[in-house]
């Protein structure tokens, strides 16, 4: 029997994640990944060890593979251009993907879509920065008037978990991201009460299914708990998330998963922060708390299968991730962690441990908000060492 390959771009956690999701379905792996011990790596059997960023290397590797689809944003998109004019599937196409590459174009192509973003434009210097602040004084926009102060920098290409962003407070501090030599986005700092995120899937004949919204908790630019669905978000703001998301996942004509994350303001409002256009750190807790996964419907949609069923399968899920710290040996908690809470679910990566970085992710579910979410933060922080009881 002929089963598909499906070739991912990239060997990190997603990458893992996304292998193990198709595992059942007889869907054959192969990975173009940087070293050999990287994260996907360590559990798929056909590896390539290369750069993403060489074409002949993306060439090679394509060769075989039924489809090409990527554990992140970050292969050159002229090089997918390429691939696509030669005749490989690449799902996201590149036409779509660039939108979760440049922040500049994405947030351009959303303005005129309609879709609500925090106000922008790009900048050329410190000073410029300074009339951008005093744009937002003047009140254009959505800005909220006072002196336009703080603005938010972004490197319009390559930022992840808070790298490539700056708040700045002066033009006098905002020299530093144009010293990478990239265009910088410049945008107003949102006054919002929490992040949320309206996760899609979408496949190439058109189907879409939507996942809850969810609130995603942020500890110095890295997400730390994802709670679904988001709690106390009125239904007429949820609804109005998910068919935002929609919207952009057909009008960007995207294959795949689509997170799109938001900024719930203080009027009422939500506002598009990022596009992923790939599986999520917020789509996380699907694994254990949804009928089908994040990762299992990314697999349907880039294959043109019907997607799966996106309801939970219980009333809260809450997923903590666990960061790195001064304790390298979380396999010695595991024995605290099971027998305190037997139906916890660990997901762990094969990574080095080292301070701050995501190692891993734990899920719990269940009837209760408070008991789900005090269950998943004991076992993160048991698992990592900051407490020990």
């Amino acid at each position: 029997m002929a089963f598909p390959v499906i070739g991912m771009v990239g060997g990190g956690q997603l990458a893992r994640m996304t292998h193990e999701a198709g595992i059942p379905l007889g869907i054959r792996f192969r990975l173009l990944s940087d070293t050999p011990q990287d994260s996907a790596a360590q559990v798929v059997n056909d590896v390539v060890v290369g750069d993403y960023r060489d074409l002949d290397t993306l060439r090679a590797f394509a060769r075989g593979c039924d489809v090409i689809t990527f554990d992140h944003e970050h292969v050159p998109t002229e090089h997918l251009r390429a691939l696509e004019a030669e005749g490989v599937k690449v799902r996201p196409g590149p036409d779509a993907l660039v939108h979760a590459q440049d922040k500049g174009v994405m947030r351009a192509r959303l303005t005129e879509i309609g879709v609500p973003c925090p106000r922008h434009r790009i900048v050329a210097d410190p000073a410029d920065v300074a009339r951008f602040a005093a744009e937002g004084a003047a009140g254009e926009g959505d800005a909220p008037g006072g002196d336009g102060w703080p603005v938010v920098l972004k490197t319009v290409r390559g930022g992840y978990d808070g790298k490539g962003v700056w708040v700045v407070r002066s033009a006098a501090e905002a020299a530093e991201p144009f010293r990478a030599g990239v265009p910088v986005l410049a945008e107003e700092k949102v006054d919002f009460v929490r992040e949320l995120a309206a996760n899609v899937v979408r496949s190439p004949h058109g189907q879409a299914v939507a996942y809850p919204v969810v609130e995603s908790v942020q500890v110095d630019g890295v997400c730390d708990t994802v709670i679904a669905p988001a709690p106390d978000l009125p239904g007429e703001l949820s609804g109005q998330a998910q068919r935002l998301a929609l919207t952009v996942a057909r009008e960007l004509d995207v294959t795949g998963h689509l997170a799109v994350e938001l900024f719930q303001t203080r009027d009422g409002r939500i506002l598009v922060n990022e596009l992923a256009m790939r599986p999520h750190n917020s789509g996380h807790w699907t694994q254990d708390g949804a009928v089908t996964s994040q990762f299992a419907n990314h697999l349907r949609a880039v294959l043109d299968l019907p997607l799966g069923d996106p309801r939970p399968r219980a009333p809260w899920t809450v997923m903590v991730n666990v960061l790195g710290g001064d304790y390298p040996d979380m396999y010695q908690g595991y024995p605290h962690c099971m027998a305190r809470d037997p139906q916890l679910k660990i997901h762990m990566y094969g990574k080095d441990v080292k301070p701050g970085r995501k190692v891993g992710h734990v899920n719990t579910y269940g009837d209760d908000l408070a008991d789900v979410r005090e269950r998943a933060a004991h076992a993160a922080a048991y698992l990592r060492g900051t407490i020990t009881e």
